[in-house]
């Protein structure tokens, strides 16, 4: 039976969502816990790769399961394997034996949290990128716009990205929040390499007043990696839904 598992996770301890040869994966994680549970090894696939420290509130992922499973028995199992890593598994359900969690994905929505504050971080630290000065929220929703749409997405796209264009269509971009913190959120089919740590990033010098909106839809036009501001760090990065 193919099962639809959506899953929660820390990314602080892990290399990533993507299996790797070498440290632990989010992936390897719940691999290792179906191995455990069945007695066979599957490939768990998820919509998306997350970077190293890189949240998720709404990963989607497909697993074949040949043993017999009652969804809910299953989540639980699995989240009985998957002691002591920060992983949960929110929900099973039975898919169609042709769903792909990647492929057949329509849309993916993340969040970015930034805590404004002279103070080191405590309870939110490795959850939240603390930003030292007050940011002008206004004027970065405004330089968010600018970004909605198809474009050559080059100046937010990391030089190592695989992906083999780097036109994208970004249906949503907006920020909000208050003097103290910002919240910004983007969704679109899919994403470059570090596209959305790369736009926070940019957006947050909009807020310090280092850049103005038209900086931003320059810095866009002109498809120059070096026209990018600081990459955020991926603290406060969160995958929040997937829709099929």
């Amino acid at each position: 039976m193919r099962f639809k598992l959506t899953i929660e996770y820390d990314g602080g301890p892990f290399q990533g969502w993507q299996r790797l040869a070498e440290g632990q994966s989010v992936q390897g994680a719940i691999e290792d816990a179906v191995e455990k549970l069945t007695g066979v090894r599957s490939e768990v696939i998820g919509s998306g790769r997350t970077d190293s420290g890189v949240h998720a509130y709404g990963q989607v992922a497909h697993a074949d399961i040949e043993k017999p499973f009652a969804a809910d028995r299953l989540r639980d199992a699995l989240n009985a394997h998957l002691r002591p890593h920060p992983i949960s598994v929110l929900k099973a359900e039975v898919a169609a034996p042709d769903f792909h969690a990647r492929f057949d994905a329509k849309r993916r929505a993340y969040v970015y949290n930034v805590l404004c504050r002279r103070a080191p971080l405590t309870v939110q630290r490795g959850f939240t990128w603390r930003v030292p000065r007050a940011l002008d929220i206004d004027a970065m929703n405004q330089a968010a716009q600018r970004l909605i749409g198809n474009h050559d997405f080059t100046t937010f796209r990391y030089v190592h990205c695989q992906a083999k264009s780097p036109v994208k269509t970004l249906d949503v971009a907006s920020v909000r929040g208050a003097e103290d913190w910002a919240s910004f959120s983007f969704e679109a089919r899919s994403f470059l390499h570090r596209q959305v740590r790369s736009m926070v990033g940019t957006l947050v010098e909009v807020g310090l007043g280092e850049l103005t909106p038209d900086d931003v839809a320059d810095a866009l036009a002109s498809a120059d990696r070096s026209r990018c501001g600081p990459v955020a760090p991926p603290d406060g990065l969160y995958l929040v839904r997937v829709d099929y």
